[in-house]
């Protein structure tokens, strides 16, 4: 898992890399899909190879404090767990308070490009905060869980929740960002589906997973990143704590039979209008129609909007 910080600093030590298959065809993209296992501490655009998403997830003990410093980019913190406050210039906030992913929705803190954040641990707390460079500056926009959209996607063994804390319409720059909680043995991200082009019905999107375990010891779930035009076929296991880099290609998750499956989806990119529009692949897509049918997973909702009160 990353580990305590004090600053948005890089850790000094590399993230491990999974082995990833070869490019075969020549195309004009540097950066390949990747799958960075627990270790990694934050991923810059040049550690990624590409332009715009910034991810780091932040543990700090209670009274512990992160500042980030004020630049070109806007920033989305997320509170995973615990309780956290924060201060930017003449405003505060104090947000979050589920014990985990998988015990309400998230809360989410926007704070837009120029502006400093300093950030204290209210309890234990772990934190995301995702980062994209910005053209233009907003005001800060605190998301509470009654905020959240919260949409069951699917049917049958593709059925999810999705929870959104910044879409198209959020008022922001570049960065989008979702939750979603996929029942063990459930398919998500289905069809598999591709944002590489800005294009009608499609955006240029880069986009980044991190997965979190119910069972975080034992649990694991299958991820798959693939590109016909490129001969690009990424099919590998992913745990707890890792994250997934997809700058291009179709891409879709399996949960484990038993193993009850959070991700945490950033995307941001060029282009200058807000949207999430994605392709879809089309061999895939026809299953939708047997959705109906099937209806959704009686598991759903999964998780609700605000934590149980203990009794």
């Amino acid at each position: 898992m990353p580990s305590n910080s004090e600053s948005g600093a890089a850790n000094e030590s590399a993230p491990e890399q999974r082995s990833v298959p070869a490019t075969t065809t020549e195309v004009p993209y540097v950066s390949k899909p990747q799958i960075l296992t627990r270790g990694w501490s934050r991923i810059e655009p040049s550690d990624a190879d590409w332009e715009y998403i910034s991810f780091a997830v932040h543990e700090l003990g209670s009274g512990q404090t992160l500042t980030l410093a004020a630049g070109p980019q806007e920033r989305a913190l997320i509170p995973l767990g615990g309780t956290a406050h924060a201060e930017s210039g003449s405003e505060q906030w104090t947000f979050g308070g589920r014990s985990s992913v998988f015990d309400g929705l998230g809360w989410c803190l926007y704070v837009p490009m120029g502006d400093e954040v300093r950030v204290t641990a209210v309890t234990d707390v772990e934190i995301a905060v995702a980062e994209a460079p910005a053209t233009q500056k907003f005001a800060p926009v605190l998301v509470t869980p009654d905020d959240v959209s919260i949409e069951l996607r699917g049917g049958g063994n593709a059925s999810r929740q999705v929870g959104s804390l910044m879409l198209p319409d959020f008022p922001a720059d570049r960065l989008h960002v979702v939750e979603v909680w996929t029942p063990g043995g459930n398919w998500s991200s289905f069809p598999p589906h591709k944002h590489e082009q800005d294009r009608e019905g499609e955006a240029q999107l880069e986009e980044t997973y991190y997965y979190r375990l119910k069972d975080p010891e034992n649990g694991w779930a299958l991820q798959r990143v693939y590109s016909p035009e490129r001969d690009f076929e990424l099919s590998e296991p992913v745990r707890d704590g890792d994250l997934l880099l997809i700058p291009w290609g179709y891409h879709t998750t399996v949960a484990a039979h038993g193993q009850d499956l959070y991700y945490l989806n950033v995307l941001a990119g060029p282009a200058p209008r807000r949207t999430l529009q994605a392709f879809e692949d089309p061999c895939l897509a026809p299953a939708r129609e047997q959705w109906p049918g099937a209806g959704l997973d009686a598991r759903l909702p999964f998780v609700p909007r605000h934590p149980s009160q203990p009794s």
